[in-house]
């Protein structure tokens, strides 16, 4: 049987019979007809349930909407004969106070209030990477003493993951900027009959800036969004909060092992980055340039100096450090939920890509005024 409402108005009431039975898969639906005949000169509305069968939260939620509208027509309104335990639902509901949306702020902030929540948030971040930082320092200085809570087997496997199992993206992504600097520098040499100095002009570039700017890029996007995501879901699933409870500092157990890990790794990452670079740039100089390969050679040699290599791993020692305090400070700050993993992740890659590229200005203008 489906659910029905009777309407039977007189001069003064108007008396709204419930019947049949009331659930959510048989929904009433001709609501319209109590609203429409609402605006009519009575003053009261009586509810009756004699004739309901069977009911659910969709009856209670019926009668709720008829009271709504009878208080916007200020109309009052009693029940009569309603079925057990549907007047405590009803009287329960109606003392719930409306919620109050705050108002939406309408236009944009004014300038100076933009710029001032700006800045104190930028100062206040600031302030926290400067914490973070002394207690990773502090964390260090446990560990040379030899008084950090940290596993070999933990500090082994970071250094597996941020050594050996990056070599074989490193190699395409380097051999691949080797081949790329010498085919541009080729189109113009060409025109001056100079193709042996595209050796030259590989040797230096790579093993002086792009060597560890690519390496450094390479596990900013692989491994220093893994620690920011691994990090991240332990804090999600409270695993960090578990250890300070037993007494564990999250960073001698978390952070250390993979800031000395990658900090370790990046210069060797860095010089064989600068191995592959030189064998892309090698491929065009040797079948594209029609050079042989110990004109190659010996072009190269003369114009490597150990000077390049050296600023090369200097850029690359940095870049690790970066890499794992971003993405282990990112780790640590996470949110409580999924999405907050994702941001800690996006987070962590932009923020070090941007502290790398400061730190390479910084280091070049270093360089050059020391003519390193």
């Amino acid at each position: 049987m489906m659910s029905t409402v009777q309407l039977i108005p007189a001069k003064k009431e108007l008396t709204v019979v419930f019947g049949g039975d009331w659930s959510i898969e048989t929904p009433f639906e001709n609501v319209s007809d109590f609203e429409t005949l609402a605006k009519s000169p009575f003053s009261a509305v009586v509810f009756s349930g004699e004739s309901v069968r069977r009911w659910d939260s969709s009856f209670v939620a019926t009668i709720l909407h008829f009271i709504t509208v009878c208080k916007k027509e200020k109309k009052s309104y009693r029940f009569e004969k309603m079925p057990d335990g549907a007047l405590p639902l009803i009287e329960l509901a109606l003392k719930v106070p409306p919620r109050d949306l705050p108002p939406r702020a309408n236009g944009r902030k004014p300038f100076l209030d933009a710029l001032g929540e700006t800045s104190l948030s930028f100062f206040a971040g600031c302030a926290d990477a400067f914490s973070f930082c002394r207690q990773a320092y502090a964390s260090l200085r446990r560990f040379l003493r030899g008084k950090a809570v940290l596993r070999k087997s933990d500090l082994w496997l970071a250094l597996q993951e941020a050594g050996a199992n990056a070599l074989p993206i490193v190699s395409l992504i380097c051999f691949m900027i080797g081949l790329i600097v010498a085919f541009v520098g080729s189109i113009q040499l060409k025109l001056f009959g100079a193709q042996i100095y595209v050796a030259s002009l590989v040797a230096i570039a790579v093993t002086r800036v792009m060597g560890a700017i690519m390496a450094g890029v390479i596990m900013s996007g692989r491994t220093g969004a893994s620690y920011a995501a691994t990090i991240g879901s332990m804090q999600v699933n409270e695993e960090v909060d578990a250890l300070e409870t037993m007494g564990i500092s999250p960073f001698d157990f978390l952070v250390t092992p993979r800031l000395l890990a990658l900090s370790l790794m990046m210069p060797f990452l860095t010089v064989y980055a600068d191995i592959t670079g030189i064998l892309g740039g090698a491929f065009v100089g040797i079948v594209m340039l029609d050079l042989s390969p110990e004109e190659y050679v010996r072009a190269t040699m003369n114009a490597l100096k150990m000077r390049h290599v050296l600023v090369g791993i200097a850029y690359g020692a940095s870049y690790g450090v970066i890499i794992a305090l971003c993405g282990c400070f990112q780790g640590i700050r996470c949110g409580r939920n999924a999405s907050a993993v994702g941001k800690a992740t996006t987070s962590a890659v932009v923020v070090s890509i941007v502290l790398m590229t400061v730190d390479t200005a910084v280091l070049t203008f270093l360089f050059n005024m020391f003519g390193v």
